[in-house]
C-alpha cells in the first residue's frame, strides 16, 4: 500500500490525483465519493504509484456534523419511526455564525438607512410570523417572514435618504437600490434556512439555498459593509477597506466548507470533495478580490491615477496584496479549483508569491517608507534606496521561505542565517546607527536566525536583549531632547511607555514557547503589554494635541490603527488559546481588553475604554468561564448567578456616563433620564440573558422574571417617562449635558407632555407580563401568548391616541394664539362661549391636519386596534365558548380607531361610536346564526334535512325571529352613524318587531338582539 495513502485514511486528508490540473467550470459543488472509501481501488493507486507528480494530500475538509453522527436504531419501527429519526437526526445549518457576521451587520445598516417606517414595517410583519409560527402555522410564517421583507424594501426605496440621494446621482442610486435590494433577498433566504421543516421536507432546495448564500454573500456584503463606514470615516481610504472587506468575506465564505445538508448521495461517484461551492463560483470570488478593488480606486480616483509614482503604488498594491492573500488561502484548500495536485499548487505558490512579494515591498518603499518615515533614513541617495531594498525584500523573503517550510536543511539554514545578518546591518545603517556599533545588529540577527532554525530559547532572548538595546538608542538619539507635549504629557515620558510596550512584545513569542509549568509567565506579559496598548492608545487617541514651543497642533492617530492593533491582538488570542498556550481566564482578560478599544471609535469620553473593559468583564464570565464543564449538570451555580447578576448590574451603572454619552451620539442630544434609566435596566436584562440561556434554562421563574425586567427597560427606552432627580443618579458629565444653552438655541423650548399616559402604559405591560408568566399555567401557554399580542396591539393604539390628541392640540393652540383676535370681542359673551365651542368641536381627526405631521399613525392605531380586538374575540371563543355578554366588553376597544387616508377616510368624530354598536350586532347576528345551526346540525352530520320534521321547524322559526330583528338594528346603527333623527313613522313600525323575537324564540342570543 501506498505511505502517503495510509497517512491520508488515518488523519482524514483528501488525496487528488492530478491528472486534473486544469479548472473544469462544472455547476456542481465538490463531494466526496463513498465507493473508494469503503473499498479503494486497485487501479487507483497503481496510477498513483506511476505519477511523476508524486503529490501531497491537500488541506482536508472539516468533518461534517450531520455525518459524523451515529445512526438510531429505529429504522425499523415503521412510518412512525422513520420520521421520529428524520426529525431527531436530520441536517441542521451549521454555518450560521459565520452568516450572522454577515449579514446581522448589514440588516442593521440597511434599518439605519431606511429609519422607522422600515423598522415600523419590519417589526410588524415579524411580529406577525412569530405569532404564526406560535400557532405552528408554519407555512404562514414562512410567507409572512418574505411578505415583511418585501414590504420592507418598498418602504426602504421610498425612504428620505435615498430620494435625497437621486438628486446628486442616480445611476448611483440604482446601483445602491440594487444592492440593498439584494442584501434583503440574501436575509430572506437565510430566514428560510432556519425553518426546520423546509429542511426536512426539501432538501435538495436547502442544498441550493445554502450555496447561493455562500456564492452571493462575499460579492454584495463587502460593498455594504464599505458603505457604512465610509459613510462614518469619509472616501479618502475606501478602496483599502473595500479590499479589506473582500479579504475577509473571501476567508470566510470561500474556502471550503462541508454543506450542511449533504443529501447529494447520487452525484458522488464524479465529484472530488464536499464542499458547498463549485468551481465556477470559486474562480469568480478569486477575479472579484483580485480585480473589483481595483476597478473600484481607479474609477474614484481616475483623475490622480498616474499622476504620481505613489498612484502608482497604490494601484499596484490594491492588486498584489490580496494577490498574496490569496496565495496563503490556497494552503487551506481556497484555490482547489485551479489545481488537484499538491505539487503543482506549491509551485504556483513559490513562483507567484516571489513575484507578489517584490511588487509589494517595493510598492510599500515607495508608499510608505520613503514617503512618511524618510525623515529617519540618514543614507544619502542612492544608497538610501538600495540598504532600505535590501533591509525590506531581503527581510520579507527569508520571512517566506521560512513559513513555507524551505528553511530544514545544512545549506538552506547557513543562507537563511547569512540573510538575516545582512537584513540587520543594513536596517542599522539605513536608521544611522553608529558604525562602531554596527556589529550589535548584526549579532542580534545571527541570534534570531539561530532562533528559528535550531529552536534554541537562549537565542531568541539574546536577541530580544540586543534589539531592546537597539531601541533605546532609536528613541534617545531621536526623540529625548525634543521640548514637545505629546498625548498629554512630555515626549519623553511618552516614549517611556512605547520603549516598554515595544520590548513586552518582543519577548512575548519567547514566553509562549516555555513549558507548560511556565504558562502564568506569558499570561502576565500579554496582559500587561495589553494594559499598557490600551493606555497607549488612549492616549494618542483621546489626547490628540501637540504642544511645540507655543504652537499647538492637531496629531491623528488613525482610527484603522485601532483596528489593526484590535483584530491582530483578538486573532493572537485566540490562537495561543487554541493551541492551549493561555488559559481560559487570560484569554477572557485579553478578549475583553482588547475589544474594548473599539469603544473609543464612538465615544469621545477619555476613560471610555476603561469602563467598557470593565462593562465586558462583568458580562462576559457566563459565555468565557464555564464552557469547559460537563454538559450534563448545571454550568454555573446558583450563588455564582446571583454573583455575577449582581457585579453586571453594578458595572452597568458604573457606565451610565457612558450608557449616557452613547445615547447622545446616536440621538444628537443629551437623552432624557427615562431613556437613560431604561437603557441601564435594558442592559442589565440584556447582559444577564447568557446566564440564563446558557446555564439555566430548565428555571422557569428565572426566565420570568428576566422577561420582565428587558420588556421593563424597553417600556422605559420607548414610553421616556419623566422621572425626579433623586431617582437617577446625575453626575457632573450628565448635569452640564442637560444645561448646555445648545438645545435651547437649537431645538427651542420643548413643551412638556402629559405625564400619567406613559406610567399607566408601563404599568399595564408590566402586569400583564407578570400575569402571562406567572399566574397561567405554561400547559395553556398558547392562549397566553396571544392575550399578551392582544395587550400589546392595545398599549400601541392606545399610545397613538393619546399621541394625535396631543398633536391636534398643540396645533390648536397655536392657531388660536396666532389668530385674529379683534374680532372675537364683537360678539356678545353668549355668542363668543358658542364660537370658542365650535371651534374645540371641529372634528378631532382630520386629514389634513395629519397632512403635515404624523400622517403614518392613524394607519398603525387602526391596524394594532382591529388586530386587538380580533385576537380578543379569539380568546373569547377558546376560553368561554363564544359569550354574548362578552362583546359588550370588547366592542369599546374600537373606540381606539382613528381616521386615517385610506379605510377610514370618512370616519370622523361624530361617527366614532359606530364601530362599537356595528360590531355588537355583528357578533349577536353572527352568534345567533351559529347557535340555529348548531341546534340543527348537532355533531356535523351533514347537510341533510327533513323538511316538515322538527329541525327544520325549528330552523325556519328562529332564522325567521331574527330577520324579523334586522331594521332595528339598522335603524340603530345608522343613526349612530350621522346622528339624523328617524321618522316616527319608521319607529313605530319597527319597535313592534322585536317583541316577537323576545317572546317566541328558543335561542337566547335572539332575545339579546
Amino acid at each position: 500500500m501506498d505511505p502517503s495513502s495510509g497517512s491520508a485514511s488515518r488523519h482524514g486528508r483528501l488525496l487528488i490525483s492530478p491528472s486534473l490540473s486544469t479548472p473544469t467550470f462544472s455547476t456542481r459543488s465538490p463531494s466526496p465519493s463513498p465507493s473508494p472509501a469503503a473499498s479503494p481501488a486497485p487501479h487507483h493507486h497503481q496510477e498513483r504509484r506511476n505519477s511523476t507528480s508524486s503529490p501531497k494530500p491537500l488541506v482536508p475538509f472539516p468533518a461534517s456534523s450531520s455525518s459524523s453522527r451515529p445512526r438510531s436504531s429505529f429504522g425499523g419501527a415503521g412510518p412512525r419511526g422513520a420520521a421520529a429519526a428524520a426529525s431527531a437526526s436530520g441536517p441542521a445549518f451549521a454555518h450560521n455564525t459565520r452568516l450572522a457576521a454577515a449579514l446581522v451587520p448589514a440588516a442593521a445598516f440597511l434599518l439605519d438607512l431606511g429609519g422607522l417606517p422600515v423598522f415600523a414595517v419590519l417589526a410588524i410583519g415579524l411580529a406577525a410570523a412569530y405569532l404564526l409560527d406560535a400557532l405552528q402555522l408554519r407555512q404562514g410564517a414562512f410567507f409572512t417572514v418574505w411578505a415583511a421583507l418585501l414590504a420592507a424594501d418598498v418602504a426602504f426605496f421610498f425612504s428620505a435618504s435615498l430620494s435625497s440621494a437621486a438628486a446628486a446621482s442616480l445611476p448611483l442610486t440604482v446601483l445602491a437600490l440594487l444592492l440593498c435590494a439584494e442584501t434583503s433577498f440574501l436575509i430572506g433566504v437565510w430566514a428560510s434556512l432556519q425553518f426546520r421543516w423546509i429542511q426536512l421536507e426539501n432538501p435538495t432546495i436547502v442544498a441550493a439555498l445554502e450555496r447561493l448564500l455562500f456564492a452571493c454573500v462575499p460579492i454584495a456584503v463587502p460593498a455594504l459593509f464599505t458603505w457604512a463606514l465610509v459613510s462614518a470615516v469619509g472616501m479618502a481610504n475606501a478602496s483599502y477597506y473595500f479590499a479589506a472587506f473582500c479579504m475577509v468575506f473571501y476567508w470566510l465564505f470561500s474556502i471550503p466548507r462541508p454543506s450542511s445538508f449533504n443529501s447529494r448521495k447520487q452525484d458522488a461517484p464524479m465529484l472530488d470533495s464536499d464542499g458547498i461551492l463549485g468551481p465556477l463560483e470559486s474562480c469568480v470570488h478569486s477575479l472579484y478580490v483580485l480585480f473589483v478593488p481595483v476597478l473600484f480606486h481607479a474609477a474614484s480616483h481616475h483623475a490622480t491615477l498616474f499622476t504620481s509614482w505613489a498612484s502608482v503604488c497604490e494601484l499596484l498594491l490594491l492588486f498584489f496584496i490580496p494577490f498574496l492573500f490569496q496565495l496563503y488561502a490556497s494552503t487551506w484548500g481556497a484555490l482547489w479549483w485551479i489545481t488537484r495536485d499538491a505539487r503543482t499548487m506549491d509551485q504556483i505558490r513559490i513562483v507567484n508569491g516571489f513575484v507578489a512579494l517584490v511588487a509589494v515591498v517595493l510598492c510599500l518603499e515607495v508608499r510608505v517608507v520613503f514617503h512618511a518615515f524618510g525623515r529617519y533614513i540618514h543614507a544619502p541617495p542612492p544608497l538610501n534606496y538600495l540598504l532600505v531594498t535590501v533591509t525590506m525584500l531581503g527581510g520579507a523573503l527569508g520571512l517566506a521561505a521560512h513559513a513555507a517550510g524551505k528553511v530544514g536543511d545544512a545549506a538552506s539554514s547557513v543562507a537563511f542565517t547569512g540573510l538575516a545578518v545582512i537584513v540587520s546591518g543594513a536596517g542599522a545603517v539605513v536608521i544611522g546607527f553608529p558604525m562602531m556599533f554596527l556589529p550589535l545588529p548584526m549579532i542580534s540577527g545571527y541570534y534570531v536566525a539561530r532562533f528559528f532554525t535550531k529552536k534554541s530559547l537562549s537565542s531568541y532572548f539574546t536577541f530580544v536583549a540586543l534589539a531592546s538595546l537597539m531601541v533605546l538608542w532609536f528613541v534617545v538619539h531621536n526623540y529625548w531632547d525634543l521640548n514637545i507635549w505629546l498625548a498629554g504629557m512630555p515626549l519623553k515620558s511618552f516614549t517611556k511607555y512605547v520603549v516598554a510596550a515595544v520590548i513586552m512584545a518582543m519577548a512575548v513569542p519567547g514566553l509562549a514557547l516555555l513549558p507548560t509549568k511556565l504558562r502564568f509567565l506569558l499570561e502576565l506579559g500579554l496582559i500587561g503589554h495589553t494594559l499598557l496598548l490600551c493606555y497607549i492608545e488612549n492616549r494618542l487617541f483621546n489626547y490628540a494635541s501637540m504642544y511645540y514651543y507655543g504652537f499647538e497642533d492637531d496629531i491623528i492617530y488613525p482610527n484603522y490603527m485601532v483596528f489593526i492593533t484590535t483584530f491582530l491582538g483578538l486573532a493572537l488570542v485566540r490562537r495561543l488559546y487554541v493551541d492551549q498556550r493561555l488559559g481560559p481566564k487570560a484569554a477572557w482578560i485579553l478578549t475583553c481588553l482588547y475589544s474594548s478599544k473599539l469603544a473609543m471609535l464612538f465615544m469621545t469620553s477619555r476613560s471610555v475604554i476603561w469602563v467598557s473593559a470593565v462593562l465586558l468583564l462583568a458580562v462576559t464570565p457566563p459565555l468565557l468561564l464555564y464552557r469547559d464543564k460537563s454538559k450534563g449538570a448545571s454550568k454555573m451555580k446558583v450563588w455564582q448567578a446571583y454573583f455575577h447578576a449582581s457585579v453586571i448590574a453594578f458595572s452597568a451603572w458604573l457606565c451610565r456616563e457612558t450608557i449616557f454619552e452613547a445615547l447622545q451620539w446616536w440621538n444628537g442630544r443629551p437623552p432624557s433620564d427615562g431613556l437613560l434609566l431604561g437603557s441601564y435596566i435594558l442592559l442589565t436584562g440584556v447582559a444577564c440573558i447568557p446566564i440564563i440561556g446558557l446555564h439555566f434554562p430548565h428555571v422557569q421563574s428565572a426566565k420570568r422574571f428576566l422577561v420582565l425586567v428587558v420588556a421593563t427597560g424597553l417600556l422605559f427606552v420607548v414610553m421616556q417617562p419623566p422621572i425626579k432627580l433623586s431617582w437617577v443618579y446625575r453626575s457632573d458629565f450628565i448635569t452640564a449635558a442637560h444645561l448646555s444653552d445648545d438645545d435651547i438655541s437649537i431645538y427651542g423650548f420643548v413643551a412638556s407632555k402629559p405625564t400619567w399616559p406613559s406610567w399607566l402604559l408601563i404599568a399595564t405591560v408590566v402586569l400583564t407580563l407578570a400575569a402571562v408568566t406567572s399566574i397561567i399555567p405554561v400547559k395553556r401557554a398558547r392562549m397566553s401568548l396571544l392575550g399578551l399580542y392582544a395587550a400589546i396591539f392595545m398599549i400601541i393604539a392606545l399610545e397613538i391616541k393619546f399621541e394625535l390628541a396631543l398633536l391636534l392640540r398643540e396645533k390648536a393652540a397655536d392657531r388660536g394664539m396666532h389668530g385674529p383676535s379683534s374680532r372675537s370681542s364683537a360678539f356678545p359673551p353668549k355668542a363668543r362661549l358658542l364660537q370658542q365651542r365650535r371651534a374645540h368641536a371641529a372634528p378631532t381627526f382630520t386629514i389634513k391636519r395629519l397632512a403635515a405631521e404624523a400622517a403614518w399613525m392613524p394607519a398603525i392605531g387602526n391596524v394594532s386596534t382591529v388586530l386587538c380586538f380580533g385576537i380578543c374575540l379569539v380568546l373569547n371563543i377558546t376560553l368561554t365558548g363564544g359569550s354574548n355578554r362578552a362583546i359588550f366588553f370588547l366592542a369599546p376597544i374600537l373606540l381606539l380607531l382613528n381616521q386615517d387616508s385610506d379605510i377610514f377616510a370618512g370616519f370622523g368624530d361624530r361617527q366614532r361610536y359606530f364601530p362599537v354598536t356595528v360590531s355588537i350586532s355583528g357578533y349577536l347576528l353572527l352568534a345567533a346564526l351559529y347557535r340555529i345551526w348548531e341546534e340543527t346540525w348537532p355533531g356535523n352530520g351533514g347537510w341533510a334535512l327533513d323538511i316538515g320534521g322538527p329541525g327544520w321547524l325549528f330552523a325556519v322559526k328562529n332564522f325567521a325571529l331574527l330577520v324579523l330583528t334586522l331594521p332595528n338594528h339598522i335603524l340603530f346603527n345608522r343613526f349612530m352613524w350621522d346622528y339624523v333623527r328617524q321618522t316616527d313613522a319608521k319607529l313605530l313600525l319597527a319597535l313592534p318587531l322585536n317583541l316577537p323575537s323576545i317572546i317566541m324564540t328558543d335561542i337566547l342570543t335572539i332575545k339579546g338582539c
